[in-house]
């Protein structure tokens, strides 16, 4: 028997009636294995620059068969024969089957002779025991292996796509969706695979292997057309086929994972070497701060002023607050650096991290150590520093305050801030002065005293301190001891000269105390005589304002009593002048030298001469204004009584008519049109009374014109007697109206006269003579006239008569109720049901319908408020006429 058979694992053994089966092979399927394995062959000849053409022929020889099992496997062979005898080939494929034997591969009936003599089934076979071999056996997924595993593989790649269902190595990839799947899921940009179509697998096939080669290099190892043009495609040929795709794709996996591991290890090594540089540049920098502030610190030079002190103060604080707070965070996250980096070094089992000379934490921290030292050392001296130049400050200081206090003091002119005490003291005003300012300046020289005596312990001090500056050497002493000696000269200056004006105040006061007697009584006489002048001129020009004849001669006779006291007030205006007039004689007799005016009044002769004039000349005119206005006040009280009288009379006539034109709404007397007949008369006659309004609104007018405000004559105001006017001719065209309506409602609801006067009479029953009916007086007419209901339906009978819900039921609202109770009306069912009919029984309704069936405008106004049918039998332009139905009759908004 002419066979070839392995004896492998089962994954891959083919049973012995397989291999008798290839006895008569199909000739589709030996066209597959052909160039399927030739292709293969190849794929792996190519690398050591050679091929094949023919796969019986070109193996004859050994030589490239045992050269493609070098290449496969990566091991060298035994030399090769090159002789061209039989043999000699004989001996190199016998070589070539003992290499495939040593991989475990027990050949079963493949010899050397059939090889050379190139038999087809034979060599094909040991081809595919070699693709076996090296190409599938060493498959493994998921605890399979070989065929099986490579089965398994494919399912796992193609399970995502629902039109490919891989069973096996022949049928389930003869419509080509399967190749397309593995490029696909391994690489989309290669295939648009939405496109492919399974009814067209030629062109599916030619896509994978024309991809496959260009991309994967993997080469054409399968003829579309044989594949489709196979009722079962020959498995081997596929299976090796698919096993390049597993290779090709399991290679770039390898090769990315290795990659990644390169990677890592690289951005490892990376951040490490990146740490490295930072913490030697941190510390460089750290350490070339700490050298270039020791010296700062160690500067002990002292300033002269304590502004220059505190300037050093100033800058060591912000150093301390502004510039070592940052380096005290380098230093820390130094340090965390450091050890973070030898953690990860030891992590990753690099060797420790060694910094440069000199840049060792602990090198750092000793320089850091040493600069909080020489800190500590600088703070102490700056602050014993200013210790000792605030008590000098503070004596210069308080030197320069109080000479400045004293020297303003010295300056200024006492108690104003006009300056020079030295020529206050030096002043004459005092031979000008009156008696008044005399004593007042009196009073300010012994304040003056007191105050120059209060400062004498201040120059004492201003001099103690001078002297304490010169013992401690101060810098500025010179300064400070001229100004000390200016203050003390000075202050001996001031003492003379205020004995010497003390003696010359007191001469000057007593010659002034007579004629300060005669100005005080003076004063004490002309002020209130003057206030009385000028309350008299204010009360004789004042404006006033009265409004009847009752004010004015109340004024009238308070005027005539103010005339009789005239005389008495210019006899006291004349003894006033007298005194005035001795001052004067004392003055030119003595020769007194009078710098000012009276001190204790500011009033003089001559303003109480002219005021006295002045009063006399308001007198007479206050007496004719006051006639002027008895007769103005006359001829309002005509205007009063005038009004008051047409008044009375019109207003309880109006108040008549309102209550006859009640009583006729209310009474029940013939027929509504009998009724209605009665009121037009009475609007007649109404209307014919308004000539006497009109000539009481003449009246009104002339009384407003002169201002007069109030009238005892009447309770009647226009105002009153305009609303009374207006609600009579409202009252009697509403009650007209409600008749009118009456009949209307009788007429369209067809209810007869006696069931009109029959509501009338229930109505005026439970009426309290107000027009209307409560809520519960409604209630109790309902049930006299037969009602028998509950909450419910009360509250609906209520929601009809009283849509406002104000709690009142008016009559027209109580006839139209009845009149709907006891008339066969229209209803919102009735109007949905007609326009059913009109719709040829739809739920809905069209435009056209409507303007089929109803007149035009009325078609128009159906259309423009009936809204969009939404039911699911709907179509284009239907609408809703129930939803419009209901809103008719208020059972719904339209």
């Amino acid at each position: 028997m002419d066979h070839y058979d392995s004896q492998q694992t089962n994954d891959y053994m083919q049973p012995e009636e397989d291999w008798d089966r290839d006895l008569l092979l199909d000739p589709a399927w030996e066209k597959q294995q052909r160039k399927t394995f030739t292709a293969w062959c190849n794929s792996h000849l190519r690398k050591a620059g050679t091929q094949i053409e023919n796969i019986e022929e070109d193996f004859r020889d050994g030589l490239k068969l045992m050269l493609l099992l070098e290449v496969i496997s990566g091991e060298r062979l035994a030399k090769p024969e090159r002789g061209k005898m039989r043999v000699h080939k004989i001996s190199n494929v016998n070589k070539a089957l003992d290499f495939i034997a040593s991989k475990g591969v027990k050949l079963v009936s493949i010899g050397a002779e059939e090889i050379v003599d190139g038999n087809v089934k034979m060599t094909l076979g040991m081809i595919w025991t070699i693709i076996l071999r090296f190409a599938i056996q060493d498959i493994s997924v998921e605890e399979t292996s070989a065929k099986e595993g490579l089965l398994l593989w494919c399912q796992r790649k193609t399970a995502p796509y629902k039109n490919v269902n891989i069973q096996n190595f022949h049928i389930s990839w003869k419509d080509g969706l399967g190749f397309c799947a593995l490029i696909h899921r391994h690489r989309p940009e290669l295939i648009d695979y939405g496109k492919l179509r399974k009814d067209d697998p030629l062109t599916n096939l030619n896509t994978a292997f024309d991809v496959a080669e260009k991309y994967l290099d993997i080469p054409k190892m399968l003829d579309a057309e044989d594949i489709v043009g196979t009722a079962r495609p020959d498995e081997k040929a596929i299976m090796t086929y698919v096993s390049s795709f597993y290779h090709a794709f399991s290679g770039a996996q390898k090769a990315e994972t290795a990659a990644n591991r390169i990677c890592k290890v690289l951005a490892v090594n990376q951040e490490n070497e990146q740490l490295m540089e930072d913490y030697e540049k941190l510390a460089s920098d750290l350490l070339e701060w700490i050298r270039r502030t020791i010296p700062w610190l160690e500067n002990r030079v002292p300033e002269n002023t304590m502004h220059a002190m505190q300037q050093k103060l100033e800058d060591f604080r912000d150093y301390r607050r502004l510039h070592k707070p940052p380096k005290v965070q380098e230093k820390c996250q130094l340090e965390i650096n450091f050890n973070t980096l030898q953690t990860k070094l030891r992590l990753s089992n690099r060797p420790a991290f060694m910094p440069s000379e000199g840049r060792m934490v602990s090198d750092i921290n000793n320089a850091w150590g040493c600069l909080e030292q020489v800190e500590k050392g600088y703070e102490e001296w700056l602050l014993n520093e200013i210790r000792r130049l605030e008590r000098l400050d503070h004596l210069a200081e308080k030197f320069r305050q109080k000479a400045s206090i004293h020297e303003a003091w010295t300056d200024a002119m006492w108690p104003s801030l006009n300056p020079g005490k030295e020529a206050m003291l030096r002043q004459k005003d005092y031979e000008t002065a009156t008696l008044s300012e005399i004593k007042a300046l009196l009073k300010k020289h012994e304040a003056f005293e007191s105050d120059l005596a209060a400062h004498q312990d201040r120059v004492e001090q201003i001099a103690a301190i001078a002297q304490e500056l010169n013992e401690l050497d101060y810098y500025d002493s010179p300064s400070v001891n001229a100004r000390c000696q200016k203050i003390c000269d000075q202050w001996d200056n001031l003492g003379a000269l205020t004995q010497k004006r003390r003696e010359a105040l007191e001469r000057t006061e007593k010659l002034l105390e007579t004629i300060d007697q005669l100005y005080l009584e003076y004063a004490k006489r002309a002020a209130p005589f003057n206030n009385w002048m000028e309350g008299a001129m204010e009360d004789l020009q004042d404006t006033f304002i009265v409004h009847t004849i009752e004010e004015i001669q109340g004024l009238t006779t308070a005027h005539e009593q103010f005339k009789a006291t005239l005389p008495d007030a210019d006899k006291e205006r004349l003894a006033i002048l007298g005194i005035h007039n001795e001052v004067s004689k004392i003055v030119q007799t003595y020769h007194v030298n009078m710098a000012g005016t009276n001190p204790y009044t500011t009033i003089t002769p001559q303003e109480i001469n002219g005021k006295w004039d002045h009063v006399r000349q308001l007198v007479p005119r206050r007496d004719q204004a006051l006639t002027e206005e008895h007769a103005r006040q006359q001829h309002n009280e005509r205007l009063r009584k005038q009004f008051g009288a047409q008044a009375n009379v019109i207003g309880p006539w109006i108040q008549t008519k309102m209550e006859e034109i009640g009583r006729i709404s209310i009474e029940m007397h013939g027929t509504l049109e009998d009724q209605l007949s009665h009121l037009r008369q009475y609007e007649k006659s109404i209307v014919n009374y308004k000539p006497k309004i009109d000539q009481l609104e003449g009246d009104h007018q002339l009384i407003q014109e002169a201002l007069i405000f109030d009238n005892k004559h009447t309770n009647y105001t226009m105002e009153h007697i305009r609303v009374g006017w207006e609600q009579l001719l409202t009252t009697i065209a509403r009650t007209i109206n409600e008749v009118e309506n009456q009949i209307l409602t009788r007429d369209a609801k067809g209810i007869s006269q006696e069931q009109m006067n029959e509501f009338r009479a229930s109505f005026n029953h439970f009426d309290r003579k107000t027009g209307m009916m409560d809520t519960d007086d409604f209630r109790a007419c309902l049930i006299s006239m037969g009602y028998n209901m509950g909450e419910a339906e009360f509250a609906r009978i209520m929601s009809i008569v009283d849509p406002n819900r104000l709690g009142v039921v008016t009559f027209q609202a109580f006839i139209d109720f009845m009149s709907r109770e006891t008339a066969d009306t229209d209803t919102a069912d009735q109007v949905m049901a007609s326009f059913k009919i009109l719709a040829g029984d739809k739920n809905y309704i069209t435009m056209d319908e409507l303007r089929r069936e109803l007149p035009p405008d009325q078609a128009e106004y159906c259309i423009a408020r009936m809204a969009p049918y939404t039911g699911p039998d709907s179509v284009p332009g239907a609408l809703d006429y129930m939803s419009f139905s209901t809103a008719l009759y208020g059972e719904s908004d339209l």
